[in-house]
């Protein structure tokens, strides 16, 4: 068996945002030569996400009101957390969008189902963050 890690970076300017990745985890299972495996990737932070589900605006809006229904950024004195930071909500927001994905590949592709696509989920944004590509398999 054979594995192969490789680190993305984000810098999103605001707070939130959601960026489709799929492309560049696509890329780093190509450059790993694996072509049947699993493919984990995970945010490397504890504000950020990486979740899998369908690229489209809409629903990524809901998701972004539906997280701040749940988890508001403000007012910042109702979590306990934010001792010299803001970022509670941040907290919360990526223990419910999750750490990371786990994704087969077949044939030397991502094997998604309909519609699937990887995203790279910031509930803290405005400096720079890693996630990690770990590839498995022959």
């Amino acid at each position: 068996m054979k594995s192969w890690r490789k680190e993305l970076f984000f810098n999103i300017p605001g707070r939130f945002g959601f960026v489709n990745i799929t492309s560049q985890v696509q890329a780093a299972v190509d450059e790993s030569g694996i072509r049947e495996g699993l493919c984990l990737v995970n945010a490397m932070h504890i504000t950020a996400s990486v979740f899998v589900n369908d690229d489209e605006p809409g629903l990524h809006r809901d998701f972004e009101k539906w997280l701040e229904g749940i988890a508001p950024h403000e007012p910042v004195s109702r979590y306990e957390h934010n001792t010299g930071e803001d970022n509670g909500d941040a907290h919360l927001k990526r223990q419910i969008m999750g750490r990371e994905a786990v994704i087969a590949i077949t044939g030397g592709r991502l094997d998604f189902g309909p519609w699937e696509q990887v995203f790279y989920g910031e509930f803290d944004g405005r400096r720079k963050k890693r996630v990690l590509v770990k590839i498995i398999g022959e």
